[in-house]
C-alpha cells in the first residue's frame, strides 16, 4: 500500500498542475485586548447589515478579526475560529462575551502549530475535543472546562504528506461510531493532459484519482495517521469545502465546486453563458463507495442530467449514466463553503433538519455579474430536499452588479449552531461574524414572511443572468 501511495505521489508531482483570551476579566487581563469593533463608532444597521426573513433578527458579534474560514460555538457560547493565516503561529481565535449583549468583548489568538497556507479551514466542536485543520495537518486539543484556551497539549490526527496544492482545505465531519471522514480534493480543474494539443484532451485514466477528488475515512482517536490509514470512502468528488454529518438520516453530505471553463475548453459545444451558468454546484448524499464521475462528467441541473466533460469527448448532450447523480443541482460556481442541517428548537418547525448553505460567491462568471454571498436553505424532509433552495440571509456583497470577486464587500463562509439554537455566520475577507436569531411567533410564521426573500432572487448577484440583457460588457 505505502509503494502504491509513493508511485502515485511521484505521478501527481509530476503530472498535476498545482496551483502553486482570557478565560475571564482577571485572567491575563494585562495583555489580552479588548474586541475592537467599528460598530461601537456609529449606530449600526438593522440586522447587521443582512436581508432576512421576517420574523429573524441578526447582531454583529465582532466586526473585523482578519481574513478567517470556518467557525465552532461552544456550549458557553465562547466562539472558535480558524483563522487564514499563511505563516507563523497562533492561526486560532478565540471570542467570549463577558456581558451578555451577544457581542464579543474578550478575543485572543492561539494555537501552538505552523501555519502553512490560506485554505486552512476546519474548526470543529466533537466529544469535548476543539478539532482544526490547517492545509496538511489535522489538530485537536481537549476543551478545558470553563477555559477559553484549551489548556491540554494540541495532538496530531493526521498528517497529508502530498506536496501543497490547489483546492487543500481539510474539511471534517464525524459520525456516532467514532469515525471521522476527510475531504482530500483534486488540484485541477479537470485534469487536463498538458500535453493537448488544439482542443484540452483530460487524462485518462485522471492519475491519483482515487487519492486526491474523494473522500477518507479514519479513526477519529488515533494519533499521528496519514491517508495510507484510512479507508477510501468515496471518490470523483473535485473540490469539496461545505460537508457534514446529518445525524437524522445518519449519513454523509457535502457539496461539490463544480469545474469551470466549459466555453474556454470547447466554445464549439459551449457559449460564455453556459459556462457561466454550468455545470453545477452539486450537492451529495455520499456512501460508501460511491463515484460522483469528476472529472469524466459533471451534472447539469438545467436538464438534470449528468453528461460526458468535453475534455473526454462531450459536447453537452451526451449523458454519463454509469456516475452518482446529486440530490439537487445548485447555480454554478456560488462556492458553497460550509453545511449545516439544523438541529435546533428556536426557529420555526420548517428549518429543523434543513440544510443552510453558506455560499462564498464566485470568481469567474465574466461577462455576466458574480453571484452568489448568500446563505441558503433547503427543507429537508426524510433525509433530501423538500422544493426548492431559499435565500436565507442576504446583503453580504455590498453594491451591484458584482464585476469581479473584489468587489464583494463580505463573502460567507462558515456557519455553526449555537446551544440555544441561533445560527452564527461568518465572513472570510474581514472575520466579521454575525448572530441571527428568531424573534416572532413560530405558529404563524409562514410564505408571507419568506416573501421578501423570494423576491431578492431578481437581484443581479442571485439570478439566473439573461443571456444579452445582462452583459457586462459587449461581446465579439
Amino acid at each position: 500500500m505505502i509503494k502504491k501511495c509513493i508511485l502515485i505521489l511521484l505521478q501527481i508531482t509530476l503530472l498535476f498542475s498545482c496551483k502553486n483570551i482570557t478565560e475571564n476579566k482577571k485572567e491575563d487581563a494585562s495583555t489580552t485586548p479588548k474586541a475592537t469593533s467599528s460598530v461601537d463608532l456609529y449606530k449600526e444597521p438593522k440586522n447587521g447589515g443582512l436581508y432576512l426573513p421576517d420574523q429573524f433578527s441578526a447582531i454583529v458579534v465582532v466586526d473585523s478579526i482578519g481574513p478567517s474560514r470556518h467557525i465552532a460555538v461552544n456550549d458557553n457560547g465562547d466562539i472558535y475560529v480558524k483563522l487564514r493565516e499563511p505563516k507563523g503561529t497562533m492561526g486560532n481565535m478565540a471570542l467570549r462575551d463577558t456581558t451578555g449583549d451577544g457581542k464579543a468583548d474578550i478575543m485572543k489568538r492561539f494555537g501552538d502549530y505552523p501555519n502553512d497556507g490560506t485554505f486552512a479551514t476546519e474548526m470543529r466542536i466533537h466529544n469535548g475535543y476543539l478539532y482544526f485543520s490547517s492545509e496538511q495537518v489535522i489538530y485537536r486539543q481537549k476543551l478545558t472546562p470553563n477555559k477559553l484556551i484549551p489548556e491540554s497539549n494540541t495532538e496530531v490526527i493526521l498528517t497529508d504528506y502530498f506536496p501543497k496544492r490547489w483546492h487543500n482545505a481539510k474539511s471534517l465531519a464525524f459520525d456516532k461510531k467514532g469515525y471521522m471522514y476527510v475531504t482530500f480534493s483534486a488540484p485541477t480543474n479537470a485534469c487536463e493532459d498538458p500535453n493537448s494539443k488544439g482542443q484540452i484532451k483530460g487524462m485518462m485514466p485522471c492519475p491519483g484519482l482515487e487519492v486526491l477528488g474523494s473522500i477518507w475515512k479514519f479513526d477519529e482517536n488515533k494519533l499521528g495517521q496519514a491517508q495510507q490509514d484510512g479507508e477510501l470512502y468515496a471518490t470523483g468528488i473535485r473540490s469539496m469545502v461545505a460537508f457534514s454529518w446529518n445525524d437524522e438520516t445518519n449519513s454523509l453530505y457535502g457539496l461539490q465546486h463544480g469545474r469551470d471553463y466549459l466555453h474556454n475548453h470547447a466554445p464549439q459545444h459551449y457559449s460564455k453563458w453556459q459556462q457561466a451558468v454550468l455545470p453545477s454546484e452539486e450537492f451529495m448524499k455520499i456512501e460508501k463507495g460511491d463515484d460522483f464521475g469528476w472529472p469524466y462528467s459533471y451534472y447539469d441541473h438545467f436538464q438534470k442530467k449528468k453528461l460526458l466533460a468535453p475534455e473526454y469527448g462531450g459536447n453537452g448532450k451526451i449523458e454519463a449514466k454509469e456516475y452518482k447523480k446529486p440530490i439537487m443541482g445548485l447555480p454554478a460556481h456560488w462556492a458553497p463553503n460550509d453545511l449545516l442541517f439544523y438541529k435546533g428548537n428556536q426557529f420555526p418547525e420548517r428549518y429543523k433538519n434543513g440544510a443552510f448553505i453558506a455560499f462564498h460567491g464566485s470568481t469567474n462568471r465574466t461577462p455576466y455579474p458574480q453571484a452568489g454571498y448568500i446563505i441558503a436553505f433547503i427543507p429537508f424532509e426524510n433525509g433530501s430536499p423538500k422544493g426548492v433552495w431559499e435565500v436565507f440571509a442576504d446583503g453580504f456583497a455590498g453594491d451591484e452588479p458584482i464585476i469581479s470577486m473584489p468587489d464583494a464587500k463580505y463573502r460567507p463562509m462558515g456557519l455553526a449552531e449555537g446551544k440555544d439554537g441561533s445560527l452564527f455566520i461568518s465572513e472570510s475577507t474581514q472575520g466579521k461574524i454575525w448572530r441571527v436569531q428568531f424573534i416572532g411567533e413560530k405558529e404563524t410564521f409562514g410564505k408571507e414572511q419568506l416573501k421578501t426573500m423570494e423576491d431578492r432572487k431578481t437581484k443581479p448577484h442571485i439570478k439566473t443572468p439573461d443571456k444579452t440583457k445582462d452583459l457586462l460588457r459587449p461581446q465579439n
